[in-house]
């Protein structure tokens, strides 16, 4: 039976990856094993960190959300449960996009949110 090669495909991986390691540093987009493993740990942080974005975004409208709410009174939370029960149904991202873009939109939602409070304290 022949013998079986398989260089045009092997080629092929090792073009491929040695593509993506292109820009890393000295021996990692030069040498194939180096640049093997340096794309191989980068997807697997791209993977990971599709994921934390996520989680990143929140966290940062929740600051947002919180520092525009004590400019009017309210703690991040009150304002969240008072909108709640309001019956307003308003995303955090939109939340903290009213809360840097537009100020007036924002107080508008905290009155109504503050009315809910001391309607609640009642």
């Amino acid at each position: 039976m022949p013998r079986v090669k398989n260089g045009p495909a092997h080629h092929a991986r090792k073009k491929k990856i040695m593509k993506a390691a292109k820009g890393g540093f000295q021996s990692r987009s030069k040498l194939y094993k180096a640049a093997k493993e340096n794309v191989e740990r980068g997807l697997a942080y791209a993977y990971r960190d599709r994921r934390k974005k996520k989680s990143e975004f929140r966290a940062l409208w929740i600051t947002r959300i919180n520092a525009a709410a004590r400019q009017h009174g309210l703690s991040y939370s009150r304002l969240m449960d008072a909108l709640r029960r309001a019956g307003v149904e308003v995303n955090r991202k939109v939340l903290a996009d009213l809360a840097v873009r537009d100020a007036d939109a924002f107080a508008a939602i905290a009155e109504v949110a503050k009315a809910e409070v001391a309607k609640a304290a009642k």
